[in-house]
C-alpha cells in the first residue's frame, strides 16, 4: 500500500502492517507486533543489487516529516551510487576505533563525559580508575572484557580496601561501560545486577555529634592553625557538603549570600545559601591569596588532605578531653557535621521543608517540580537559628550566671 505517510496514517496502522510513501520512493513505516512504530528506508545497492533496510527512528522520537527528510537524503545517496547503510556503519566504526583497551575507554570517558560535563566528582573518579582499574585490567582489550575479569578486580579491591570501595569501583566502571555502549552498536556491558558487595542500608550512617563533642571540636579548632579549623566550623554552621565548602570561591559570594553553582552541585541545580554573621566573620579572616576561600599554601587550588587534618584534629580533641577527664570521641567523619547541622535545625524549631532546602536536598513530588521560589529569607532564619544553637553549645556559662532549677508541679 502506497500513500503519503502522515501522523494520521501512522496512527491508523494495525500491528504487522506496513505503509510505503508515494512521494519518496523507499520511505516506509511499519507497526511491529509489539505496537511500536518504526520508520525506515528501503533501497537496492547499485553495485551488488542487494536490498537493504535502513532504520530512521521510532515514531514519537521523530515525526513523519523528519523521517521523510532523512529518507530523501538517503535516496540522493543511492542515486549517486553510494550505500548509506554501509557509510553509517563505517562512521560508527571510526568513532569507536580509538577505543581498543580499557585504558582507551577510561581516557575517552574522562575526556568526553566526566570532564566535559564538569562533574563535581571528576577527581575522585579519575583516582579510582588510576588506582584500581588501570593496573588490574587497563591493558585488556575491551572486546575481551568478561564478567569474570570484573569479579576478580572487585575481589582484589575488596581484599585491599574493603567492600565499600569495591562498590565505588563497580559504579564508576559500570557508568563508563554503559556510556560506551550508547556509542557502539555491538558492545554490551558485562556488568549485571547483583555484583555489588554491600547493600546501601547496611552502610547508612546515623552518627551525629553530641553537645559535648561539638564543644570539644570547637575548642580544638580554636587553638589549631591553618585553613582547616575555619573550614570545619563553616561545615557545621552551613550544613553544606565537604567538597562544596572546600571549593567555595569569593566570586560566588555576593553580600551575605553564597550561591553554589549548578555545575558543582550534587543535584545539578544551584543552591543559594545565606551566610550568617558567624560564617561571614570566619570567611573574612581567611587570607585573600587565591581563587578559593579555603586554600593551602597560597596556591590557586582548594584545600585537600582531609584525612591528614582529620587525624590531627582527632588527636587534639581527645588530648583535650583526656585533660578534662572525658572519654575520647567515638569515630566520626566530616560528613557527620552535615547530619549534625540538620538535627540541630530541627532542635531549633526549623520546619522540616525549610531545613531540607538549606541542605540542598531535592524536594520530591509536584512541589519540587513547580515550586521555584528560592526561600532565601526562610533559609536565612533557619541558619541564624542553627548558629544560635551552636553558640549556646560552645559558649560556656559565665561564673556569675546561675541556672535556675525548674519548679516541680504539685
Amino acid at each position: 500500500m502506497r500513500r503519503v505517510i502522515t501522523k494520521r496514517a501512522v496512527d491508523a496502522l494495525a500491528p504487522g502492517e506496513m505503509l510505503a510513501d508515494k512521494d519518496v520512493r523507499g520511505f516506509c513505516v511499519r507497526r511491529l507486533p509489539s505496537g511500536a512504530v518504526t520508520y525506515g528506508f528501503r533501497y537496492r545497492v547499485k553495485v551488488s543489487g542487494e536490498r537493504r533496510w535502513l532504520g530512521l527512528g521510532l515514531h514519537g522520537q521523530i515525526t513523519p516529516d523528519e523521517a521523510r527528510t532523512l529518507a530523501t537524503k538517503h535516496a540522493g545517496s543511492v542515486a549517486d551510487g553510494r550505500d548509506p547503510l554501509a557509510e553509517l556503519k563505517s562512521s560508527r566504526a571510526e568513532a569507536t576505533a580509538t577505543v581498543k583497551t580499557i585504558n582507551d575507554l577510561v581516557d575517552d570517558f574522562m575526556a568526553r563525559y566526566v570532564r566535559k560535563n564538569e562533574l563535581r566528582s571528576a577527581d575522585e573518579i579519575e583516582r579510582c580508575f588510576d588506582r584500581y582499574v588501570r593496573p588490574q585490567i587497563g591493558a585488556r582489550p575491551l572486546r575481551d572484557l568478561r564478567r569474570s575479569n570484573i569479579v576478580e578486580l572487585l575481589d582484589k579491591v575488596d581484599d585491599g580496601s574493603g567492600p565499600v570501595m569495591a562498590d565505588r569501583v563497580l559504579a564508576h566502571l559500570r557508568k563508563a561501560l554503559n556510556w560506551y555502549a550508547t556509542r557502539d552498536d555491538d558492545f554490551n556491558s558485562p556488568i549485571v545486577r547483583g555484583m555489588s558487595r554491600v547493600r546501601p542500608k547496611d552502610i547508612a550512617r546515623d552518627r551525629m555529634l553530641a553537645d559535648d563533642e561539638i564543644r570539644s571540636l570547637w575548642q580544638a579548632t580554636d587553638s589549631m592553625v591553618g585553613p582547616f579549623p575555619a573550614f570545619v566550623r563553616v561545615l557545621l554552621l552551613t550544613g553544606q557538603r565537604r567538597d562544596e565548602v572546600s571549593k567555595m570561591q569569593p566570586s560566588e559570594i555576593e553580600g551575605n549570600v553564597w550561591t553554589i553553582p549548578a555545575h558543582r552541585y550534587k543535584t545539578k541545580s544551584a543552591n543559594v545559601v545565606p551566610l550568617t554573621a558567624a560564617v561571614t566573620k570566619i570567611i573574612e579572616t581567611q587570607p585573600k591569596r587565591g581563587l578559593f576561600v579555603f586554600s593551602s599554601g597560597g596556591r590557586n587550588v582548594p584545600i585537600s588532605g582531609f584525612s591528614k587534618f582529620k587525624k590531627a584534629l582527632d588527636t587534639k580533641i581527645n588530648a583535650d578531653r583526656k585533660k578534662s577527664g572525658l572519654k575520647p570521641v567515638p569515630g566520626w567523619r566530616l560528613h557527620d557535621l552535615r547530619r549534625t547541622a540538620r538535627s540541630l535545625m530541627s532542635r531549633a524549631g526549623v520546619p522540616g521543608e525549610i531545613a531540607e532546602r538549606v541542605m540542598g536536598h531535592v524536594i520530591p513530588g509536584v512541589q519540587g517540580t513547580y515550586d521555584r521560589h528560592d526561600y532565601i529569607e526562610q533559609k536565612r532564619d533557619a541558619l541564624m537559628k542553627l548558629a544560635a544553637v551552636v553558640d549556646q553549645i560552645v559558649t560556656p556559662l559565665s561564673d556569675n550566671v546561675v541556672q535556675l532549677k525548674k519548679r516541680r508541679r504539685r
